[in-house]
């Protein structure tokens, strides 16, 4: 029996494997520890065998209704005010990544939640070497392996343009965003947040001025975005206006990119859902030399005014809050009530990592980052700054050792998890919006080839007959 076939037969005949097509009899099978070693042929399998994997576990989640899905249609909803009271969390997952979203859709199923995002940014997706087509076999297979059914919301973070090498050279730079969004969106990210606020230039006299390139550049990907779109599927679109850590949003810059964006839009395209701002937080938070995280002033009253004219004004869901993970635990619940539509949460469940991670293991990947980070060391900076800062790009070379952590370890962290997303989902008000999303969302189902017979039909002459 080959390779490909000890993956067709992990499930017994609780899954039929047969000519392209995949047959689930009893979908309880899927939640056995034969998803575990299906995912790991995902993620470190060998060329063939990985690409099956990954086409045999986005196939098992169309036939069990585990699907990627676009939130637009929820987020249109709560613009024109149909739904409201909860905040979405969207969470990059970068460390450990099948156990850490196993934690998430444990608790997902446990507080009946729908309404959250699972994500990765550009820059993560580099550092930590998930590129799109692993993140979203490893974010099905963990849904899979909880016994999780609905919607799973995959996201592109921060699809961003940076400024430096647009100023060096404009179209090479937003066509390697472009590439990406095609990538991911071939992988089931079908939801993307464009951010060309990098671009925005604040010495320009007027506020259109400034947020000119923004808005211009936003429209040029989006417009590559919506014509990636698969049948059946409206992308969500988020933009951004304030990069987070600079100076806080106001009202008038909002308006001056949302009037610009909307302005220049190409006739019956759809804009955003969606817009992120910035309200005091920074990404990771701003550690001190004893490794501590500096106190946040978060405005929420910025954040409550930007979410209503967003909503009132221009039909979006609201805004966005970016970096809040790393906030006390007795901000989140104010995020609902001001009707912030969603928040990003990352760094902490890194933090997690890190803290259950053995010391022998941490002390190893301290001792890669001396040498491999030491460029981005500051003068200034003491050690738990610099490790603090740096770890995150361990990730990637290190992925192996971190996703065969000790059981131990791993029970720990799980636990540590389950506590943390339990109380950050019951914080941002998102138990029982499995309901709300059913009432809104509806995937299509969408079929891949096998990997074997897409190579077919590649190498097939144009005048070859691949009728059955």
């Amino acid at each position: 029996m080959n390779n490909l076939e000890s993956l067709n037969r992990l499930f017994g005949d609780d899954v039929t494997v047969r000519d392209g097509r995949v047959a689930v009899s009893r979908p309880a099978a899927l939640g056995s520890p034969a998803m575990d070693r299906l995912v790991r042929a995902a993620v470190f399998g060998d060329g063939d065998e990985k690409e099956h994997a990954r086409w045999l576990i986005w196939e098992l989640g169309q036939a069990v209704g585990v699907r990627p899905s676009s939130i637009q249609d929820l987020y249109m909803a709560r613009g024109r005010g149909e739904t409201h009271g909860f905040t979405v969390p969207a969470i990059n997952v970068r460390g450990m990544a099948y156990d850490t979203a196993r934690a998430i859709f444990r608790t997902a199923i446990k507080l009946n939640a729908g309404a959250f995002l699972l994500e990765i940014a550009r820059s993560e997706i580099a550092y930590t070497d998930q590129r799109p087509a692993e993140y979203v076999a490893v974010m099905l297979a963990a849904a899979l392996r909880e016994g999780f059914r609905g919607p799973v919301f995959i996201q592109g973070d921060h699809f961003q343009v940076n400024a430096k090498k647009f100023a060096a050279d404009r179209t090479t730079e937003v066509d390697a965003v472009k590439s990406l969004a095609r990538e991911a969106i071939a992988a089931g990210f079908y939801n993307i947040d464009v951010d060309t606020s990098t671009l925005v230039d604040i010495s320009k006299p007027t506020l259109d001025e400034q947020q000119r390139l923004n808005y211009e550049v936003g429209i040029e990907i989006i417009k590559a975005v919506r014509e990636l779109e698969p049948d059946g599927v409206t992308i969500s679109v988020g933009g951004e206006i304030g990069e987070v850590g600079t100076q806080n949003s106001t009202v008038e810059e909002l308006r001056a990119y949302m009037d610009g964006l909307n302005r220049n839009l190409p006739a019956g395209m759809l804009g955003l859902s969606k817009i992120s701002v910035q309200s005091g937080t920074s990404h990771g938070g701003v550690v001190l030399p004893d490794g501590s995280i500096a106190d946040v002033k978060l405005d929420l009253d910025t954040l409550e005014r930007l979410s209503k004219v967003a909503r009132d004004d221009y039909g979006l869901a609201g805004a966005v809050q970016h970096g809040a993970s790393t906030l006390p635990d007795s901000a989140f619940n104010n995020f609902p009530k001001r009707e912030t539509a969603e928040i990003h949460l990352a760094t902490n469940f890194q933090n997690m990592l890190f803290d259950h991670m053995p010391a022998d293991l941490r002390a190893t990947i301290y001792d890669w980052l001396t040498t491999n980070a030491k460029d981005e060391r500051k003068a200034t900076d003491s050690d738990e700054q610099f490790y603090y800062k740096t770890r995150k790009k361990a990730l990637g070379p290190f992925k192996r050792q971190v996703w065969d952590l000790p059981a131990d370890a791993k029970a720990a962290l799980a636990n540590a998890y389950d506590e943390k997303f339990t109380f950050l989902f019951n914080q941002l008000a998102i138990g029982n919006t499995a309901d709300i999303v059913a009432k809104f969302v509806s995937p299509p189902t969408i079929h891949r080839l096998d990997p074997s017979e897409a190579v077919a039909v590649a190498a097939a002459p144009d005048d070859a007959d691949l009728s059955d």
